[in-house]
């Protein structure tokens, strides 16, 4: 079944039909879902999905929208909760200078990513990265801790950059996360990568309620339109709808360590 590697059902916009939604997920041909933690607000959200739901798993760490609002406070509750059952990933955590151009914000971000990079590693977990104009920087982090750390693998979520970079987070043994944007008709650059890159490391994600793929683009999204991103996906690289799924199911379990 269909694996939602990167979910937000913790979000104001599922207020309203939050339960039913996520009971019809199986009919849907969703199988499982990974709820990931943004702010810092949230963290209890994401942690009673988790309990609630079953197929539920979830992401812990901090956007870094909020990185100039975290402590060691936070770095002690994220590395708590990534001790819980059903938690599968840090994140998501990373660089975004889309929003924050200011050099000092920068630095805090850094500081803020490898501090959750190192929870990853101490709790043998992969981690799960937000990048948006930021593709340098992130990279350079990344390239730094997989060289020099034990780290236990990890995914570039919402992949947005061009092949050169995808060759080397693939050359890492890293799993790219393709969501609706993959439909777009200006979506050149990542169609090219999503035809590079071997489909034993592409996962499937929503980012809901973010990035709904054609035709609900601009709408509220959920795990039942990556029926849309899976045909896409199939169609690029020339395979059979049950096989895009199955095989990124498989790599979802694998880089999650879920049995």
């Amino acid at each position: 079944m269909i694996f939602d590697t990167h979910a937000h059902y913790d979000s104001e916009q599922f207020d309203e039909d939050r339960d039913s939604l996520l009971e019809s997920m199986s009919d849907g041909g969703v199988g499982m879902i990974v709820n990931s933690c943004a702010s810092i607000e949230d963290f209890d959200k994401t942690i009673a999905l988790m309990e609630k739901y079953p197929f539920v798993y979830g992401a812990v760490g901090v956007h870094p929208d909020d990185a100039e609002l975290m402590t060691e406070e936070t770095l002690a509750r994220v590395r708590e909760m990534a001790r819980l059952e059903k938690a599968v990933s840090i994140g998501e955590i990373g660089l975004d200078y889309y929003w924050h151009k200011e050099a000092h914000e920068h630095e805090v971000q850094k500081k803020m990513f490898r501090a959750q990079m190192d929870i990853a590693e101490e709790e043998k977990m992969p981690f799960m990265i937000h990048s948006r104009e930021a593709a340098q920087d992130t990279l350079e982090i990344v390239k730094e801790y997989m060289k020099n750390r034990k780290m236990s693998g990890g995914i570039i979520h919402c992949f947005s950059y061009g092949k050169e970079i995808a060759r080397e987070y693939l050359e890492m043994g890293l799993y790219l996360g393709v969501g609706g944007v993959v439909t777009f008709n200006n979506a050149r650059k990542l169609k090219e990568v999503v035809e590079y890159a071997p489909i034993t490391q592409l996962l499937l994600e929503t980012d809901c309620p973010y990035l709904s793929p054609v035709p609900f683009r601009g709408k509220r999204n959920t795990s039942l339109n990556l029926n849309y991103v899976v045909d896409a996906i199939a169609e690029i690289k020339g395979m059979a709808r049950e096989e895009v799924i199955e095989i990124t199911e498989n790599n979802a379990k694998r880089v999650f360590h879920i049995i």
